[in-house]
């Protein structure tokens, strides 16, 4: 049959990773270094991964393929997870591991303590030691457990919440998680690439549907693969069928707040 189907230039695509995440169908992988259709039954056509590429890789063409298979999708994203990727070299793993480039032409560093926009390194320890003191505060955490597969969804703590999915790195990262995320709101934590993307979207769909939920946040890290928190937020939405507030913040490796 002729239809609509993503179409990637090689030539164009540097491998960066960022139209994975947006597949909701798990339809691209990086293969070699490169954004690949692993299979034309996977990709609905409908080009929610265009607007992710800063290399304008990807586009639609009309041609000559399998038709859409709903079935097929759910087999391979109950098998694979619905964010899960081939990195480059066919290296398993995070790309935040790997020895490649993001969109924004950064690569992987480990850190030296030198200050980030809100450092404080630079400063002798007795006035950092003075100023942790005055400014520490209390834990805003609200409800225990944290991890999302553990995190029933019948728990009261649930009920009429402001859900917080954060990234289970985003803590590390961002100093001011709880004074500026955690403080009035319902964590719920995990990692799309590590665990099983699958049960976290069935896991939060039934929250959405079991209680009265009344805003979603969602802090992720900005390396390619954990954007799949977003995406699993956006499809628990649109498969609870209600209106939900739905905030996303992207957070950098740095610790700076990306958007």
């Amino acid at each position: 049959m002729i239809r609509e189907v993503v179409k990637i230039d090689e030539e164009k695509c540097n491998g960066c990773g960022d139209c994975v995440p947006s597949c909701a169908e798990g339809a691209i992988r990086i293969i070699d270094g490169k954004a690949k259709l692993i299979a034309d039954n996977l990709c609905d056509g409908l080009g929610a991964c265009l607007g992710h590429c800063p290399q304008d890789a990807l586009i639609i063409e009309q041609r000559p393929a399998e038709a859409f298979d709903e079935e097929a999708v759910s087999r391979h994203l109950t098998k694979a997870g619905p964010v899960a990727t081939s990195s480059p070299q066919g290296v398993a793993g995070c790309p935040s591991v790997q020895s490649v480039s993001w969109s924004d032409g950064s690569s992987p560093r480990a850190f030296d303590g030198s200050p980030t926009e809100k450092g404080t390194s630079d400063r002798p320890s007795s006035v950092r030691s003075e100023e942790k003191a005055l400014e520490r505060q209390g834990s805003q955490l609200r409800q225990w457990p944290v991890q999302m597969n553990l995190v029933p969804p019948t728990a009261t703590f649930l009920k009429n919440a402001d859900l917080l999915l954060a990234a289970d790195c985003v803590p590390f990262a961002y100093p001011e998680f709880h004074r500026d995320f955690l403080s009035g709101k319902t964590l719920l934590i995990g990692c799309p690439k590590l665990d099983d993307g699958q049960a976290y979207l069935e896991k939060l769909t039934a929250i959405l549907r079991q209680n009265t939920i009344r805003s979603l946040t969602v802090l992720h890290m900005e390396v390619p693969c954990c954007s799949g928190l977003v995406m699993i937020a956006r499809r628990a939405i649109a498969e609870y069928g209600g209106e939900i507030p739905l905030e996303t913040v992207k957070v950098g490796i740095g610790g700076e707040l990306k958007e």
